[in-house]
């Protein structure tokens, strides 16, 4: 077996990186090669198609090769060669020039601020292809997004100018901010704008079927192909959002949540009763006692799992929730923190609808300060800190939350402010589109800079879609964030040292020291 390298998650070993048979996620030693060559065979496409003639497949293979190497999205050894093969004949067909593959152990041994810069980037475009799949797969796309996939791709294979390498860190947050708004039009115009809406964590007794990851397409496709079968739909992790969409949340099978963070799968599934379908990351190696259970779909892929493909006829997945048959009677599951039921749809256009009410509670001096607490989950103890950190903020402050690192507070009971409840979940990691306008409308309102509000960003990181959602707020000039549970190990201490000087960028200490630092 290859050894490893891989630095791109939160939890790499020793906070350095996973380099022997096995990564921290759980992908061995040859998968991560695998994932390696498929990377550099995108560089060689990229430089091919710079002159060559580029089609849509062309951006849909830069895109699927981005977002399967995404941690936790592909275990499969096969699927990743068989994808690296079809860049490699897509390279040869636009442009008859030989192109060979980028060596990526040049920019793994590269020098570490150089690595680091481009690490920022290529993990960032990562994220960023995630979201611009999600949008593509509701017809929505952006030339400029698509072109700065091949823009990126070229630099991290030539270029070495520490400056053009940082202006182009800064460029990928620019980039995403547009992808984002895409991705956000593209689910509003075809689920409509999320509501307010409490979501139960009890589990109905009857067949069902848990749904995880981010695409709200397949969600809406399973949705239609169980109607009338007398099978329940449960959200999963980053999935909860779906039950604030008005056409979502339409079906009466669509019930409820089951369990909590991505990283307690192994526990919550353990045989489970039912099946689950993985539409996007956050799939973990899968444990005996329910994997026979678990269905992918779109670039999810694990060995001898039954994989659903473009078809996306689901009736394999329907088939054996009738066969499991589910519990014999409902099961009352609780969150983190012991709630009964969470709420989302707190999206930019649910909260803006009350934006004049919160300015008129601010003005009053009743809301003296926001709290964005969000980001990645993980299975880290130092996890902990945001749950404290959101019980030690004060009563007259309001808490934003989104993506699965909602889960260590969504059910938590902190109260309201005249009928503003104090945790506002915006939704899924891509919705921290939805916090970037709350606070642009705020600061509008006040006629301020964001950097001039009350408002503390305090934002927990994973994986690569977190990456390209922090370039996002560096590229808009928010400051003074904090970020944990530990910093990046791909961030050299040179880079580190110019986003805290620019930026100041700060990693997070204890719940007590960073509130009494913020608040003064």
């Amino acid at each position: 077996m290859k050894d490893m390298f891989c630095f791109q998650c939160q939890q790499t070993a020793h906070n350095t990186g996973c380099d022997g048979k096995v990564g921290v996620c759980g992908k061995k030693a040859d998968t991560a090669v695998y994932q390696d060559e498929l990377i550099g065979a995108l560089i060689a496409l990229a430089n091919a198609a710079e002159n060559g003639s580029s089609t849509e497949k062309t951006d849909m293979l830069i895109l699927k090769g981005l977002f399967t190497t995404i941690t936790n999205v592909n275990f499969n050894n096969v699927t990743i060669k068989q994808l690296t093969e079809e860049i490699h004949i897509e390279r040869n067909r636009i442009n008859s020039q030989k192109f060979d593959d980028y060596d990526m152990k040049k920019l793994w041994n590269d020098h570490e601020d150089i690595r680091s810069l481009k690490s920022l980037i290529l993990f960032g475009i990562k994220g960023m292809a995630a979201y611009a799949y999600h949008a593509q797969a509701l017809g929505k796309t952006d030339s400029e997004v698509t072109s700065f996939f091949y823009k990126a791709l070229r630099a991290i294979g030539s270029e070495n100018d520490p400056e053009k390498l940082l202006g182009l860190v800064l460029e990928t947050g620019n980039v995403n901010l547009k992808c984002m708004a895409l991705l956000d039009a593209a689910n509003t115009d075809a689920y409509g704008d999320p509501v307010p809406t409490e979501v139960p964590l009890t589990i109905e007794k009857g067949p069902f079927i848990v749904v995880s990851g981010h695409d709200l397409h397949d969600m809406k496709l399973l949705l239609e192909q169980t109607k009338d079968k007398g099978v329940n739909i449960y959200t999963h992790s980053e999935m909860l959002p779906a039950h604030g969409y008005p056409k979502l949340k339409a079906y009466p099978q669509l019930k409820g949540n089951f369990g909590t963070g991505w990283q307690n799968q192994q526990t919550e599934f353990h045989n489970i009763p039912a099946p689950i379908l993985f539409t996007t990351n956050c799939i973990m190696p899968v444990r005996q006692s329910y994997c026979d259970r678990v269905f992918t779909t779109s670039i999810v892929s694990y060995p001898e799992l039954v994989h659903i493909g473009d078809d996306k006829d689901f009736t394999p997945v329907i088939e054996k929730a009738i066969e499991c048959g589910g519990y014999d009677e409902d099961r009352e599951m609780t969150g983190m923190n012991g709630g009964h039921t969470v709420t989302t749809g707190f999206a930019h256009n649910a909260v803006l609808s009350n934006a004049e009410k919160i300015i008129s509670l601010v003005k009053e001096g009743r809301i003296k300060h926001f709290f964005l607490i969000g980001g990645c989950d993980g299975a880290s103890p130092s996890r902990s800190y945001y749950s404290d950190f959101a019980r030690l903020t004060p009563p007259d402050s309001l808490i934003l939350t989104l993506a699965c690192g909602k889960y260590r507070i969504n059910d938590m009971d902190l109260g309201t402010i005249d009928g503003i409840p104090r945790i506002l979940d915006c939704g899924q990691c891509n919705d921290a589109y939805s916090a970037i306008k709350i606070a642009l409308a705020l600061a509008e309102a006040f006629d301020c800079g964001v950097n001039d509000l009350p408002l503390t960003l305090v934002l927990s990181w994973y994986e690569q879609k977190a990456v390209c959602i922090l370039l996002t707020l560096l590229s808009l000039g928010i400051k003074n964030i904090y970020l944990g549970p530990t910093l990046p190990a791909f961030v050299s201490k040179g880079v580190l040292d110019v986003l805290v000087d620019k930026f100041q960028l700060t990693p997070i200490s204890t719940p007590e020291e960073d509130i009494k630092r913020i608040l003064g």
